[in-house]
């Protein structure tokens, strides 16, 4: 971890390919060897969508995309934002640092398995609710404004 990590953001994925959910088996902290959705810290001057890419590639040499946002907590101190992801290539391995193993876990297994802590089992059933997540959305800002991203429910009157 670098100098330029912003403590007070972090994101995490959820990617399901095939009915199973990419996790990995953490090796520090509070979740020391539970297998959980992959993420980080955001770095100043990183969107979260960057940051997710990026840790999803140095955790577990895969490349995602980051599609609508399942979850998001936060208190006074920081957040914590969680995106579905969409596998778009790459081997699941650890990166044996911050994880022991990356796997591929039946999505009903894995939530059943006491070595996944009820966050990661919560953000997957959030994932397997459906596409009506917060969806990145379209629209005009100001142009004082740097650049901004804006998430909102989708509108499912029109389908």
């Amino acid at each position: 971890m670098s100098n330029n990590t912003n403590w007070g953001q972090s994101v995490a994925g959820v990617v399901i390919r095939d009915e199973k959910v990419l996790l990995a088996r953490h090796t520090y902290g509070g979740g020391k060897g539970m297998l959980i959705i992959p993420g980080g810290y955001v770095n100043f001057g990183e969107s979260p969508q960057e940051a997710l890419v990026r840790e999803f590639k140095e955790e577990t040499d895969v490349t995602v995309e980051p599609c609508s946002i399942v979850g998001i907590r936060f208190n006074m101190h920081d957040w914590y934002i969680v995106f579905t992801a969409r596998y778009v290539s790459g081997e699941a391995k650890s990166d044996n640092n911050e994880n022991s193993e990356v796997l591929w876990v039946d999505v009903r297994e894995a939530l059943e398995r006491d070595d996944v802590p009820g966050l990661t089992k919560s953000m997957i059933e959030s994932a397997l609710a459906g596409p009506e997540g917060l969806e990145q959305t379209e629209y005009k800002a100001s142009p004082k404004h740097a650049p901004q991203s804006l998430y909102s429910v989708k509108d499912n009157k029109s389908n």
